[in-house]
């Protein structure tokens, strides 16, 4: 037996995707002894382990087949996910969605996310340790340790900020075998990802009416003394009041409409 009904947020592709998109379209330039620009060219990325594009490249170092891997090259993958105690929230509390309507005027809701950290690693490789630095100076003045994007993750909630933490870069010359051996530069930038996972959603039914009854101790069989409703109040006209005489009856209001809130104190319990 499932622990709930089938559903799909999507969100871990989400997460992966928003890494992706912070080092897409990243550009290097060459020069000439002069400063004159001579290459001009976009740092392409994927997502794969770096030993998969090495592979590759040390295959084919002189690129005599039709389709070969160029370096510069970035690449990057998920490489652990662990559970974040420290940003846990109360199971129970309810994040509603906005722009769904539920029969019935209901609300539709989430119950609050499960917080994740998220490890990625980002490698940078290069045939030239210069080309490599160049992509690397593009990254590292925006993360102090953290950069943080808002993202709508699921549609209807309102839009949650995930920082990225970068945590450490290593650098790693790949250089083997004799001078004609392909060189590669290889620079890992691990990053941790505070991201959030949510549960299905789930309707719930809009609270119209309040009933409260006071009595004057916690005794079994005890007498309630006093009682306090409150409900909204609205007129025929649309208006809103506070007096019930005035109101029409609480379940033909809806939410978004506009009304006040009409209690009442009676010695005796009302009829609903």
């Amino acid at each position: 037996m499932g622990i709930a009904n089938y559903f799909y947020n999507s969100t871990l592709r989400k997460y992966v995707a928003l890494f992706g998109t912070y080092f897409n379209q990243m550009k290097i330039q060459r020069a000439d002894n002069n400063g004159t620009v001579i290459q001009d060219m976009i740092v392409p990325i994927s997502y794969a382990p770096f030993q998969k594009i090495l592979a590759r490249v040390t295959q084919d170092p002189k690129f005599l087949k039709g389709v070969a891997i160029n370096l510069p090259r970035m690449s990057f993958e998920m490489t652990n996910m662990s559970y974040d105690p420290d940003r846990k929230v109360a199971p129970t509390r309810k994040v509603r969605k906005t722009g769904v309507d539920v029969e019935g005027g209901g609300r539709r809701f989430v119950y609050a996310g499960v917080p994740y950290n998220l490890d990625f690693s980002l490698y940078i490789m290069a045939k030239y340790n210069e080309d490599a630095v160049k992509i690397l100076e593009q990254i590292l003045p925006f993360f102090n340790p953290e950069f943080t994007s808002t993202v709508r993750l699921i549609d209807g909630l309102e839009p949650m900020d995930i920082p990225l933490i970068l945590n450490d870069t290593t650098f790693e010359d790949l250089y083997e075998g004799d001078f004609e051996e392909r060189r590669s530069v290889l620079y890992t930038l691990n990053f941790t990802m505070k991201g959030w996972f949510f549960g299905p959603e789930r309707d719930k039914a809009v609270i119209k009416f309040v009933d409260i009854r006071y009595a004057p101790n916690t005794l079994a069989n005890t007498t309630f003394e006093e009682f306090y409703s409150v409900q909204p109040g609205m007129t025929a006209n649309n208006e809103p009041t506070t007096d019930r005489a005035l109101s029409i009856d609480y379940s033909l209001i809806e939410f978004d409409d506009n009304w006040d809130y009409a209690p009442e104190i009676a010695n005796t319990a009302p009829s609903v």
